[in-house]
């Protein structure tokens, strides 16, 4: 009766962990990217892209017409291509030419922005506010010396205003997706000025990227040296044009996607007046530095930077190094584990560059997380084994002093001291391996240089969930199941390599009850994993062989239970 009773015990725990993933996982651990490949009649074909949805009740223009419709600089890079509007100097058109949408080799490139009025309008403009001088605005159209933008030829739009004051935007790109912009006005009359030069991003629409509580996605920047990822699109939906401000000394602040990002930068010593606005499905961000006097026959110049593109872990901490940027690195949110994440981001992308395939490079991590861990595994295995080896003797005093529970603890931890045992010498192994574990989630589901990265057969994106399942035959039947539905093959692997090592580890001290979950739960885990990226179930699956082996090798030279 009583084992008929811890079964149930253990199959209604079991449930609750499986529909109690399946609810929060969505939340706490999302599926940053979804399948970028689907396996149909055992073909592994690129998903197809819904067609685009307007973001609100406006009519959306279409691009083509709308960039035909302007006189335009070319921008063209190593791997940004677009072009800046003149009719308000605003940079508007832009796509990373080294992205594509999907994996198909047809796909189109990454499009970052788009002018206003289209589809997704996202952009950035620069500016100045003042009283008694007529500004240049949204209608003003700027004269280019020089018709491309690129790296090494700089571009300067100019505009005056037929009252003594002359304006200009000098704008530089580099090889990569930043772009300096120096703004500066002359005052040709003998009255002064009191100027602020201003520097905005735009958008309409939220980001498509999920955004939880450890993957952040939406208003994102830097001010007086805090990350700001606590603002979300619904905070700047509900402050509307009032926003919300912040002063700051350097700093940063745009929008971030999963993978991009779109930020104005001031100088970073420029004292500045910042802002997050947002309502009716409309977002900015912008930044004005102090007043700037401008004296008659006197020219004021202000230095900004917008970075505009792929959210490179090295760029950016290469920028932060070269310009002096305060934290443009926290664009990444890397989370708690910070300090353990980017070493391991970096041996990841180390080893990539070594092999040419990211698979690899996480097998060749797993072997080298595993034999620094291995001290530690087997001090672990090792009290396993002598826990195993005194088990008679822990069994004839829980029938001595089975009536006596302070009793049997006392003569417990005697034996403990008397055979050299420390019983919780087995859990610092499972300790240090959940930091590690959220850590290489965070780094194979965040990290660009993830994306898209092909392993080997079926598998042509690590950072998706692994696209073949036998719940629909691998592809042969015309549906695709989602979710924990989705129980892949990595994830049928996995469990199958969590049961061998639960065979393996001995289970002491547990109930009935405990040991049934135990035993259900690699099968259970096979469920909980599978919507997670193929490359982490990839480390997984190798972790645990090692392990296995490690058993398997301990055991041999353990000494045996005594009878």
């Amino acid at each position: 009766m009583n084992e008929q009773r811890n079964m149930i015990t253990a199959l209604v725990l079991s449930a609750i962990v499986l529909l109690g993933w399946a609810l929060l996982s969505d939340k706490f651990f999302p599926t940053a990217n979804k399948p970028a490949t689907q396996i149909v009649n055992g073909k592994t074909v690129a998903l197809p892209q819904p067609t685009p949805v307007p973001n609100g009740p406006a009519q959306v223009q279409n691009r083509d017409k709308v960039l035909a419709s302007t006189p335009r600089v070319k921008i063209m890079t190593p791997k940004l291509a677009g072009s800046i509007d003149l009719h308000g100097a605003e940079i508007d058109d832009l796509v990373l030419t080294t992205q594509r949408e999907t994996i198909d080799k047809n796909s189109p490139p990454v499009r970052l922005f788009s002018p206003q009025g289209t589809q997704d309008a996202y952009f950035a403009s620069f500016g100045w506010s003042g009283q008694n001088v007529k500004l240049p605005d949204a209608n003003t159209v700027w004269t280019a010396a020089g018709d491309v933008l690129a790296p090494g030829k700089p571009v300067t739009l100019t505009w005056n205003n037929e009252q003594g004051q002359a304006f200009a935007i000098k704008l530089t790109v580099d090889e990569n997706y930043l772009f300096t912009v120096q703004q500066s006005v002359t005052n040709g009359t003998g009255t002064p000025l009191a100027l602020r030069p201003y520097s905005i991003v735009s958008r309409s629409g939220q980001s498509k990227d999920p955004s939880s509580w450890q993957v952040h996605v939406g208003p994102i920047g830097v001010m007086g040296g805090i990350a700001q990822y606590k603002t979300n699109w619904k905070d700047l939906d509900a402050a509307g044009a009032a926003g919300q401000k912040f002063q700051s000394t350097g700093g940063w602040l745009g929008f971030s996607d999963k993978y991009w990002l779109a930020a104005v930068i001031p100088d970073p010593k420029a004292q500045v007046d910042a802002a997050f606005v947002g309502g009716n499905g409309l977002y900015q961000a912008e930044f004005t530095p102090n007043v700037r006097p401008v004296g008659p026959a006197q020219t004021a110049t202000q230095t900004s930077y917008l970075f505009a593109g792929g959210k490179d872990a090295s760029l950016l901490d290469t920028y932060d190094d070269k310009y002096g940027f305060d934290k443009l690195d926290h664009a990444i949110d890397w989370g708690w584990f910070r300090v353990i994440e980017k070493p391991i981001f970096y041996l990841l992308d180390w080893l990539f560059k070594q092999v040419g395939n990211f698979g690899v490079a996480i097998l060749l991590l797993t072997v080298i997380v595993r034999l620094i861990m291995f001290p530690i595994a087997h001090k672990q295995f090792k009290s396993g084994q002598q826990m195993k080896v005194v088990q008679p003797k822990m069994k004839a005093l829980q029938e001595r002093h089975k009536e006596d529970k302070t009793r049997l603890q006392e003569e417990m931890m005697k034996l403990y001291r008397e055979e050299k045992i420390n019983p919780v010498a087995g859990c610092l192994p499972v300790l240090l391996q959940i930091p590690i574990f959220f850590s290489l989630y965070k780094v194979l589901t965040l990290t660009l240089e993830m994306r898209h990265q092909p392993f080997i057969l079926w598998i042509k994106d690590l950072s998706a969930p692994d696209p073949l399942t036998p719940v629909n035959l691998f592809g042969y039947l015309p549906f695709q199941p989602t979710g924990f539905l989705h129980l892949s093959v990595l994830a049928i692997l996995l469990g199958v390599t969590m049961w061998l090592q639960f065979k393996l580890n001995p289970q002491m001290n547990m109930d009935p009850a405990q040991k049934q979950i135990f035993s259900l739960m690699p099968w259970f885990m096979m469920f909980i994993m599978s919507p997670f990226a193929a490359g982490l179930q990839v480390y997984y699956i190798l972790s645990n062989l090692i392990t296995v082996g490690q058993m398997q090798w301990l055991n041999s030279r353990m000494p045996a239970p005594k009878t």
